[in-house]
């Protein structure tokens, strides 16, 4: 049975599943060799599990967000707020703190 979880975020908010170790590779596709120090901190990489309606800018409008449901992001080190549900651990983020989206 696949553990569902029914978090909204607001805003321009992300909620960020990190990557479990299998998902975790010490060498990327496009070669890049990630040090040995990476593995020694929290992850800073994870899979997109939901996405706010985006940033509601001074006049009201709303800008989309530019990441998406499914995504593996790069985000700050020190940008996310861990929330855990049940015995799982995610990340609220605010889209400003993710740094790039893994292709």
């Amino acid at each position: 049975m696949k553990n569902t979880i029914n978090i909204k975020p607001l805003g321009d908010r992300v909620l960020v599943e990190p990557l479990s170790d299998e998902e975790r590779e010490k060498t990327t596709k496009l070669g890049l060799v990630i040090p040995d120090t990476v593995e020694k901190e929290k992850s800073e990489r994870g899979r997109v599990i939901a996405v706010g309606s985006g940033r509601i800018t001074d006049e009201g409008k709303i800008i989309p967000m530019g990441v998406k449901k499914g995504q593996v992001v790069i985000f700050s080190k020190y940008g996310p707020d861990e929330i855990k549900v049940g015995d799982k651990e995610y990340y609220i983020i605010k889209e400003e703190n993710i740094l790039a989206v893994l292709e």
